[in-house]
């Protein structure tokens, strides 16, 4: 069948998203649920992808890895889903199987999450990968418990506000860092005991000061806000980063201190098909959308943009400093 798409087909800034009309295989596997899209987010990943290529290179490829919409068809032995339900899912956008940004996705029904009747369509698609990535990072890696000190970086962005809610959640104690006192409010509401303004502060120093020395700390930054937190743990802290280990401080700090580092890439396993691993992440969608119709996690929608309008929400992502998701409206 043909759909309406947002085709990657060279590598460069937002002008390079193009509409194309593509083919999206249905009829497709037993397995297979045909979703009709109503929403999509974006993630600082689609704009890597966008400049950097996916992961599986075969040419142009439609980005995009949260999406919602309303079951349209599905396969023979598919029991669980029937048209007319909303889901949502986190699948593609790494090449091969076509993204969100699109009219319609084929996803396997394993992957699938019901939305509840009380989570609206954007919420919905924002969720997934936000969720995945912070319940795998501080429940699954972290192993975080009630009263532990923990600083995320960056609470206000779609990744960190939804990390101080779980962590919340959790009963810990969460410190995070911001840049305005906007944000601070923002992620204070959120749960947020102590917000520390890294452009006036030194953000490690704070957050040993208030913590004695972190428990776990989550970097969303990169490498140099991950080697200035090394010296705001505590011995035997855990560090989980979302953008690869930064090398040791010149104290040898992360060596002295017993710290255990764990990288965190929730897209592994759709990039190497690991099935097992994707049912698993699933199930996260599914018991945070119970959260979110019960009140417990709340999604802070940044901006939303018509779906002819991708390239422009491209550029807002990665300029505007957004609180929150920015998110697609298909349908």
């Amino acid at each position: 069948m043909k759909i309406k798409a947002a085709v990657v087909k060279e590598l460069g800034g937002p002008d390079v998203l193009q509409f194309r009309d593509i083919d999206l295989p249905w009829p497709a596997g037993a397995q297979d649920v045909l979703v009709e899209l109503r929403a999509a987010s974006l993630n600082p990943a689609d704009t890597f992808f966008r400049q950097l290529g996916g992961y599986l290179d075969i040419g142009p490829f439609v980005l995009g890895h949260d999406g919602m919409g309303v079951v349209s068809a599905v396969g023979d032995a598919v029991k669980d889903f029937a048209p007319g339900d909303r889901v949502c899912f986190c699948n593609g956008g790494i090449g091969g199987t076509p993204g969100t940004y699109a009219e319609a996705a084929v996803v396997p029904a394993w992957q699938l999450a019901k939305v509840p009747d009380g989570v609206d369509d954007l919420t919905a698609a924002a969720l997934p990968l936000v969720a995945i990535t912070g319940w795998e990072a501080l429940y699954d890696r972290a192993q975080l418990e009630a009263d532990e000190h923990v600083l995320i970086h960056a609470g206000a962005g779609g990744t960190g506000h939804v990390a101080i809610q779980l962590a919340a959640l959790r009963g810990a104690r969460v410190a995070t860092t911001i840049s305005t006192p906007q944000k601070a409010r923002f992620a204070e509401d959120l749960g947020a005991e102590l917000s520390i303004n890294y452009r006036d502060l030194d953000f490690s120093a704070a957050a040993r000061d208030w913590s004695g020395g972190l428990d776990v700390a989550l970097d969303n930054v990169g490498e140099q806000a991950m080697r200035a937190t090394y010296a705001a743990m505590a011995p035997f802290g855990r560090v989980i980063t979302l953008m690869g280990i930064a090398a040791d401080d010149a104290d040898m700090t992360a060596y002295n201190m017993n710290l255990t580092l764990h990288n965190v890439m929730m897209l592994t396993p759709m990039w190497l098909g690991l099935t097992s691993r994707l049912r698993a992440q699933a199930q996260i969608v599914r018991e945070a959308l119970a959260l979110v119709e019960n009140g417990a996690l709340r999604i802070k929608h940044a901006e939303t943009f018509p779906f002819q309008d991708v390239a422009a929400a491209h550029d807002y992502l990665e300029t505007a400093h957004a609180m929150g998701k920015v998110t697609l409206k298909i349908g």
